[in-house]
Protein backbone atom coordinates (compact mmCIF):
# COMPACT_ATOMS: atom_id res chain seq x y z
CA UNK A 1 0.00 0.00 0.00
CA UNK A 2 0.76 3.94 -0.13
CA UNK A 3 2.44 5.18 2.43
CA UNK A 4 0.80 7.43 4.68
CA UNK A 5 3.61 9.53 6.22
CA UNK A 6 4.17 11.43 2.68
CA UNK A 7 2.59 15.19 1.99
CA UNK A 8 2.68 15.38 -1.37
CA UNK A 9 1.39 18.57 -3.15
CA UNK A 10 0.22 19.65 -6.86
CA UNK A 11 -0.23 23.56 -7.62
CA UNK A 12 -1.82 24.13 -10.40
CA UNK A 13 -2.10 27.86 -11.12
CA UNK A 14 -5.94 28.95 -12.40
CA UNK A 15 -6.68 29.75 -15.90
CA UNK A 16 -3.12 30.16 -16.31
CA UNK A 17 -2.62 31.83 -19.77
CA UNK A 18 -6.18 33.53 -19.58
CA UNK A 19 -5.16 34.95 -15.74
CA UNK A 20 -2.09 36.12 -17.22
CA UNK A 21 -3.31 38.14 -19.99
CA UNK A 22 -6.37 39.24 -17.69
CA UNK A 23 -2.77 41.51 -15.44
CA UNK A 24 -2.22 42.98 -18.29
CA UNK A 25 -5.62 43.65 -19.59
CA UNK A 26 -7.24 44.49 -16.23
CA UNK A 27 -10.37 46.08 -17.74
CA UNK A 28 -11.47 42.26 -19.24
CA UNK A 29 -12.01 41.12 -15.50
CA UNK A 30 -15.32 39.31 -15.12
CA UNK A 31 -15.60 39.01 -18.64
CA UNK A 32 -15.00 35.81 -20.82
CA UNK A 33 -12.32 35.62 -22.70
CA UNK A 34 -10.40 33.17 -24.39
CA UNK A 35 -6.87 33.00 -25.58
CA UNK A 36 -6.89 31.05 -29.04
CA UNK A 37 -6.09 34.33 -31.58
CA UNK A 38 -3.13 34.54 -34.07
CA UNK A 39 -1.31 37.74 -33.47
CA UNK A 40 -3.50 39.87 -35.80
CA UNK A 41 -6.11 39.48 -32.99
CA UNK A 42 -3.85 41.00 -30.88
CA UNK A 43 -5.86 44.63 -28.96
CA UNK A 44 -5.19 47.31 -31.46
CA UNK A 45 -4.92 51.41 -29.87
CA UNK A 46 -8.20 53.59 -31.39
CA UNK A 47 -7.68 56.78 -32.01
CA UNK A 48 -9.45 58.10 -28.52
CA UNK A 49 -6.52 56.14 -26.71
CA UNK A 50 -9.42 52.86 -25.85
CA UNK A 51 -7.76 49.40 -26.79
CA UNK A 52 -10.10 47.32 -29.21
CA UNK A 53 -10.51 43.71 -28.36
CA UNK A 54 -11.35 41.21 -30.78
CA UNK A 55 -14.37 38.91 -30.18
CA UNK A 56 -14.75 35.39 -31.20
CA UNK A 57 -17.05 36.47 -33.66
CA UNK A 58 -14.23 38.14 -35.36
CA UNK A 59 -12.35 34.92 -35.84
CA UNK A 60 -11.82 32.20 -38.88
CA UNK A 61 -9.93 29.63 -39.00
CA UNK A 62 -9.79 26.17 -37.50
CA UNK A 63 -7.92 26.49 -34.66
CA UNK A 64 -8.20 25.15 -31.29
CA UNK A 65 -8.89 26.96 -27.53
CA UNK A 66 -5.71 27.36 -25.63
CA UNK A 67 -7.55 28.39 -22.58
CA UNK A 68 -10.16 30.51 -21.05
CA UNK A 69 -11.54 32.53 -18.13
CA UNK A 70 -13.82 31.35 -15.58
CA UNK A 71 -16.74 33.13 -16.94
CA UNK A 72 -15.97 32.09 -20.34
CA UNK A 73 -16.49 28.36 -19.15
CA UNK A 74 -19.39 29.12 -17.56
CA UNK A 75 -20.56 29.52 -21.39
CA UNK A 76 -19.64 25.76 -22.11
CA UNK A 77 -16.29 26.91 -23.71
CA UNK A 78 -12.92 24.86 -22.75
CA UNK A 79 -9.86 23.87 -23.61
CA UNK A 80 -9.10 21.81 -27.07
CA UNK A 81 -12.68 22.75 -28.62
CA UNK A 82 -12.74 24.55 -32.02
CA UNK A 83 -12.89 27.93 -31.58
CA UNK A 84 -15.04 28.52 -34.53
CA UNK A 85 -17.24 25.96 -32.38
CA UNK A 86 -16.99 28.25 -29.24
CA UNK A 87 -17.61 31.05 -31.47
CA UNK A 88 -21.31 29.29 -32.09
CA UNK A 89 -21.64 29.38 -28.33
CA UNK A 90 -20.46 33.04 -27.28
CA UNK A 91 -19.60 35.03 -30.28
CA UNK A 92 -19.35 38.17 -28.07
CA UNK A 93 -16.48 36.61 -25.72
CA UNK A 94 -13.24 38.62 -26.37
CA UNK A 95 -10.49 36.65 -28.05
CA UNK A 96 -6.81 37.24 -26.95
CA UNK A 97 -3.57 35.59 -29.02
CA UNK A 98 -1.47 33.38 -27.00
CA UNK A 99 2.08 34.73 -25.47
CA UNK A 100 3.91 32.19 -24.87
CA UNK A 101 6.84 34.66 -23.89
CA UNK A 102 5.08 36.07 -20.51
CA UNK A 103 3.50 33.06 -19.84
CA UNK A 104 7.48 31.06 -19.57
CA UNK A 105 7.95 34.82 -17.62
CA UNK A 106 5.31 34.02 -15.32
CA UNK A 107 6.23 30.62 -14.48
CA UNK A 108 8.99 31.45 -13.76
CA UNK A 109 8.16 33.97 -10.92
CA UNK A 110 5.54 31.91 -9.60
CA UNK A 111 8.10 28.72 -9.68
CA UNK A 112 10.97 30.77 -8.00
CA UNK A 113 8.57 32.25 -4.81
CA UNK A 114 7.51 28.06 -4.31
CA UNK A 115 11.22 27.70 -4.14
CA UNK A 116 11.50 29.81 -1.00
CA UNK A 117 9.47 27.69 0.99
CA UNK A 118 9.52 23.80 -0.30
CA UNK A 119 12.77 22.81 -2.12
CA UNK A 120 11.51 19.84 -3.03
CA UNK A 121 9.91 20.48 -6.44
CA UNK A 122 8.58 18.29 -9.89
CA UNK A 123 8.21 20.86 -12.72
CA UNK A 124 5.34 19.09 -14.36
CA UNK A 125 4.71 21.83 -17.03
CA UNK A 126 4.34 25.36 -17.46
CA UNK A 127 1.65 26.44 -15.02
CA UNK A 128 1.59 23.30 -12.50
CA UNK A 129 4.06 21.65 -10.23
CA UNK A 130 4.36 19.00 -7.41
CA UNK A 131 6.11 19.43 -3.86
CA UNK A 132 7.56 17.11 -1.41
CA UNK A 133 6.38 18.40 1.89
CA UNK A 134 6.89 15.15 3.84
CA UNK A 135 10.19 16.54 5.76
CA UNK A 136 8.49 20.04 6.12
CA UNK A 137 8.08 20.96 9.75
CA UNK A 138 4.86 23.38 9.40
CA UNK A 139 0.95 21.72 9.09
CA UNK A 140 -0.30 21.06 5.92
CA UNK A 141 -2.64 23.83 6.09
CA UNK A 142 -0.16 26.21 7.32
CA UNK A 143 2.04 25.13 4.28
CA UNK A 144 -0.48 25.55 1.78
CA UNK A 145 -1.24 28.86 2.85
CA UNK A 146 1.83 30.41 3.04
CA UNK A 147 2.40 29.12 -0.68
CA UNK A 148 -0.24 30.54 -2.15
CA UNK A 149 0.08 33.83 -0.83
CA UNK A 150 3.96 33.97 -2.21
CA UNK A 151 2.45 33.12 -5.72
CA UNK A 152 0.18 35.85 -4.85
CA UNK A 153 2.47 38.35 -4.21
CA UNK A 154 5.00 36.79 -6.89
CA UNK A 155 2.86 37.02 -9.59
CA UNK A 156 -0.67 38.58 -8.62
CA UNK A 157 -2.30 35.42 -9.72
CA UNK A 158 -4.45 32.82 -7.85
CA UNK A 159 -3.13 28.85 -7.56
CA UNK A 160 -4.75 25.71 -6.34
CA UNK A 161 -3.56 23.20 -4.42
CA UNK A 162 -3.97 19.43 -3.23
CA UNK A 163 -1.91 18.16 -0.59
CA UNK A 164 -2.05 14.28 -0.22
CA UNK A 165 -0.36 11.43 0.28
CA UNK A 166 0.75 11.23 -3.39
CA UNK A 167 0.80 12.58 -6.97
CA UNK A 168 -2.13 11.01 -7.86
CA UNK A 169 -4.04 12.19 -5.07
CA UNK A 170 -3.16 15.38 -5.11
CA UNK A 171 -3.47 16.15 -9.15
CA UNK A 172 -6.95 15.09 -8.16
CA UNK A 173 -7.64 17.18 -5.33
CA UNK A 174 -6.05 20.56 -6.69
CA UNK A 175 -9.53 20.20 -9.39
CA UNK A 176 -11.86 19.97 -6.70
CA UNK A 177 -12.10 23.71 -5.54
CA UNK A 178 -11.12 25.47 -8.52
CA UNK A 179 -10.48 28.53 -8.69
CA UNK A 180 -8.04 29.70 -5.22
CA UNK A 181 -8.46 26.44 -4.21
CA UNK A 182 -7.13 24.36 -1.41
CA UNK A 183 -8.03 20.43 -0.60
CA UNK A 184 -6.37 18.72 2.16
CA UNK A 185 -7.33 14.60 1.84
CA UNK A 186 -6.21 11.77 3.80
CA UNK A 187 -6.48 8.28 2.09
CA UNK A 188 -9.69 7.46 5.06
CA UNK A 189 -11.15 10.61 3.11
CA UNK A 190 -11.15 8.60 -0.40
CA UNK A 191 -14.72 6.81 0.41
CA UNK A 192 -16.44 10.43 0.72
CA UNK A 193 -14.18 12.87 -1.76
CA UNK A 194 -12.60 10.33 -4.44
CA UNK A 195 -14.90 7.18 -5.03
CA UNK A 196 -17.96 9.76 -6.14
CA UNK A 197 -16.18 11.41 -9.04
CA UNK A 198 -16.10 10.38 -12.72
CA UNK A 199 -13.32 8.02 -13.29
CA UNK A 200 -12.46 10.67 -15.71
CA UNK A 201 -10.62 12.70 -12.94
CA UNK A 202 -8.06 10.12 -12.21
CA UNK A 203 -5.05 11.33 -14.27
CA UNK A 204 -4.30 8.72 -16.81
CA UNK A 205 -7.62 7.75 -17.54
CA UNK A 206 -8.05 9.52 -21.29
CA UNK A 207 -11.48 9.84 -22.87
CA UNK A 208 -10.97 6.70 -24.91
CA UNK A 209 -10.71 4.81 -21.51
CA UNK A 210 -13.25 6.58 -19.91
CA UNK A 211 -15.92 5.41 -23.07
CA UNK A 212 -14.58 1.92 -22.50
CA UNK A 213 -15.31 1.90 -19.02
CA UNK A 214 -18.63 3.24 -19.34
CA UNK A 215 -19.72 0.68 -21.94
CA UNK A 216 -18.74 -1.73 -19.08
CA UNK A 217 -21.24 0.15 -16.60
CA UNK A 218 -18.40 1.96 -14.60
CA UNK A 219 -18.97 5.15 -14.71
CA UNK A 220 -17.17 6.47 -10.88
CA UNK A 221 -14.24 5.80 -9.50
CA UNK A 222 -16.43 3.95 -6.83
CA UNK A 223 -17.74 1.74 -9.39
CA UNK A 224 -14.17 1.18 -10.73
CA UNK A 225 -12.72 0.39 -6.82
CA UNK A 226 -15.34 -2.32 -6.66
CA UNK A 227 -14.65 -3.78 -10.26
CA UNK A 228 -13.58 -7.26 -10.80
CA UNK A 229 -9.99 -6.91 -11.72
CA UNK A 230 -10.64 -9.93 -14.10
CA UNK A 231 -13.33 -8.09 -15.87
CA UNK A 232 -10.66 -5.43 -16.28
CA UNK A 233 -8.29 -7.63 -17.39
CA UNK A 234 -10.16 -9.15 -20.25
CA UNK A 235 -10.37 -5.39 -21.83
CA UNK A 236 -7.45 -3.46 -21.12
CA UNK A 237 -5.06 -6.12 -20.06
CA UNK A 238 -3.14 -6.74 -17.19
CA UNK A 239 -0.94 -4.17 -16.03
CA UNK A 240 -3.27 -1.34 -16.75
CA UNK A 241 -6.42 -3.45 -14.75
CA UNK A 242 -3.87 -3.22 -12.21
CA UNK A 243 -3.27 0.27 -12.13
CA UNK A 244 -6.84 0.61 -12.50
CA UNK A 245 -7.60 -0.76 -9.60
CA UNK A 246 -5.17 0.66 -7.72
CA UNK A 247 -5.47 3.91 -8.71
CA UNK A 248 -9.09 3.77 -7.71
CA UNK A 249 -8.01 3.01 -4.19
CA UNK A 250 -5.72 6.14 -4.37
CA UNK A 251 -2.48 3.65 -4.64
CA UNK A 252 0.82 5.95 -6.11
CA UNK A 253 3.69 4.94 -5.16
CA UNK A 254 5.56 7.93 -7.27
CA UNK A 255 8.21 9.98 -5.74
CA UNK A 256 8.56 13.42 -6.38
CA UNK A 257 11.63 13.95 -9.02
CA UNK A 258 13.15 17.00 -8.56
CA UNK A 259 15.20 17.10 -11.47
CA UNK A 260 14.99 15.28 -14.69
CA UNK A 261 17.10 15.99 -17.65
CA UNK A 262 14.72 16.41 -20.71
CA UNK A 263 15.07 13.98 -23.74
CA UNK A 264 14.35 16.43 -26.31
CA UNK A 265 13.13 20.60 -26.84
CA UNK A 266 10.89 20.69 -29.83
CA UNK A 267 8.86 23.41 -31.12
CA UNK A 268 5.58 23.24 -33.81
CA UNK A 269 2.93 25.16 -35.14
CA UNK A 270 -0.46 23.90 -37.05
CA UNK A 271 -1.20 26.73 -39.14
CA UNK A 272 -5.09 28.35 -39.77
CA UNK A 273 -5.04 26.88 -43.59
CA UNK A 274 -3.20 24.04 -45.30
CA UNK A 275 0.15 25.51 -47.00
CA UNK A 276 1.23 25.10 -50.39
CA UNK A 277 4.83 24.17 -50.32
CA UNK A 278 5.17 26.19 -54.04
CA UNK A 279 2.67 28.58 -53.32
CA UNK A 280 3.09 29.37 -49.60
CA UNK A 281 6.73 29.05 -49.97
CA UNK A 282 7.55 32.32 -48.10
CA UNK A 283 4.83 31.91 -45.43
CA UNK A 284 6.69 27.76 -44.71
CA UNK A 285 10.18 29.72 -44.78
CA UNK A 286 9.14 32.06 -41.96
CA UNK A 287 7.82 29.73 -39.81
CA UNK A 288 10.44 27.16 -40.37
CA UNK A 289 13.03 30.23 -39.71
CA UNK A 290 10.78 31.10 -36.30
CA UNK A 291 10.31 27.96 -35.25
CA UNK A 292 14.15 27.28 -35.50
CA UNK A 293 14.76 30.26 -33.68
CA UNK A 294 12.64 29.36 -30.87
CA UNK A 295 13.76 25.62 -30.42
CA UNK A 296 17.30 27.62 -30.02
CA UNK A 297 16.34 30.37 -27.56
CA UNK A 298 14.69 27.12 -25.53
CA UNK A 299 17.92 25.16 -25.60
CA UNK A 300 19.57 28.04 -23.72
CA UNK A 301 17.52 28.72 -21.74
CA UNK A 302 17.44 25.58 -20.18
CA UNK A 303 20.89 24.80 -20.64
CA UNK A 304 21.22 22.20 -22.90
CA UNK A 305 22.09 21.54 -26.32
CA UNK A 306 21.01 19.43 -28.88
CA UNK A 307 22.78 16.81 -31.37
CA UNK A 308 20.07 15.33 -33.38
CA UNK A 309 17.72 17.79 -35.08
CA UNK A 310 13.99 16.32 -36.21
CA UNK A 311 11.46 17.79 -38.47
CA UNK A 312 8.16 17.11 -37.79
CA UNK A 313 5.46 17.14 -40.99
CA UNK A 314 1.62 16.75 -41.34
CA UNK A 315 0.22 17.00 -44.54
CA UNK A 316 -3.55 17.97 -45.29
CA UNK A 317 -4.60 14.37 -45.42
CA UNK A 318 -3.35 14.11 -41.77
CA UNK A 319 -0.17 11.81 -42.65
CA UNK A 320 2.52 12.58 -40.81
CA UNK A 321 6.20 11.41 -41.09
CA UNK A 322 9.45 12.93 -39.36
CA UNK A 323 13.00 13.06 -40.24
CA UNK A 324 16.47 13.67 -38.76
CA UNK A 325 19.76 14.69 -38.95
CA UNK A 326 22.20 14.36 -36.79
CA UNK A 327 25.27 16.95 -36.24
CA UNK A 328 28.85 16.19 -35.39
CA UNK A 329 28.73 18.23 -32.71
CA UNK A 330 26.39 19.67 -30.29
CA UNK A 331 24.47 23.07 -30.62
CA UNK A 332 22.18 25.62 -29.77
CA UNK A 333 22.84 28.18 -32.32
CA UNK A 334 19.74 28.83 -34.38
CA UNK A 335 21.69 29.03 -37.89
CA UNK A 336 22.99 25.35 -37.63
CA UNK A 337 19.41 24.26 -36.17
CA UNK A 338 18.24 25.80 -39.33
CA UNK A 339 20.75 24.20 -41.87
CA UNK A 340 20.11 21.05 -40.76
CA UNK A 341 16.53 21.01 -40.39
CA UNK A 342 16.81 22.43 -43.82
CA UNK A 343 18.78 18.95 -44.80
CA UNK A 344 15.43 16.78 -42.94
CA UNK A 345 13.48 18.67 -45.59
CA UNK A 346 15.65 18.32 -48.55
CA UNK A 347 14.69 14.20 -48.13
CA UNK A 348 10.98 14.89 -48.15
CA UNK A 349 8.96 14.71 -51.57
CA UNK A 350 7.09 17.93 -50.82
CA UNK A 351 4.18 17.26 -53.32
CA UNK A 352 1.14 17.76 -50.74
CA UNK A 353 -0.58 20.81 -48.57
CA UNK A 354 1.13 21.16 -45.13
CA UNK A 355 -1.53 21.68 -41.81
CA UNK A 356 1.94 20.99 -39.73
CA UNK A 357 5.70 21.72 -39.34
CA UNK A 358 8.00 20.66 -36.01
CA UNK A 359 11.50 20.90 -35.13
CA UNK A 360 13.13 18.91 -32.45
CA UNK A 361 16.38 18.63 -30.94
CA UNK A 362 17.60 15.63 -29.36
CA UNK A 363 20.64 13.87 -27.98
CA UNK A 364 20.94 16.99 -25.30
CA UNK A 365 24.04 17.70 -23.81
CA UNK A 366 23.71 20.21 -20.87
CA UNK A 367 25.96 23.08 -21.30
CA UNK A 368 27.24 23.12 -17.56
CA UNK A 369 28.85 19.54 -17.87
CA UNK A 370 30.86 20.09 -20.97
CA UNK A 371 33.39 22.92 -22.41
CA UNK A 372 32.61 21.75 -26.14
CA UNK A 373 31.75 25.00 -28.40
CA UNK A 374 29.23 24.56 -31.18
CA UNK A 375 30.93 24.89 -34.47
CA UNK A 376 29.07 25.53 -38.00
CA UNK A 377 28.54 22.65 -40.16
CA UNK A 378 31.58 22.21 -42.72
CA UNK A 379 29.77 22.28 -46.09
CA UNK A 380 26.32 24.35 -47.19
CA UNK A 381 23.55 22.34 -46.88
CA UNK A 382 21.80 21.97 -50.17
CA UNK A 383 18.24 22.63 -49.75
CA UNK A 384 16.30 25.73 -49.51
CA UNK A 385 12.48 25.40 -48.56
Amino acid sequence: MDMPSRRIAHLDMDAFYASVELTRYSELRGQPVVIAGRNEHKPVMKPDGCKHFFRLRDYSGRGVITTATYEARALGIFSAMGVMKAAQLAPDAILLPVDFDIYRHYSRLFKAAVATIAIHIEDSGIDEIYLDLSNLKEDSLTLAQRIKAAVKDATGLTCSIGITPNKLLSKMCSDLEKPDGLTILQLSDIPARIWPLSVSKINGIGPKAAKKLGFLGITTIAELAQADIGLLQNHFGRSYSIWLHEASHGVDRRAVITHADPKSISRETTFERDLHPRDDRLALSKAFTVLCTQVAEDLKHKGYMGRTISIKLRFEDFHTITRDFTLTTHTADPIIIHRAGRECLRRVALKKKLRLLGIKASALISTHSTNKTAICLQQELPFTL
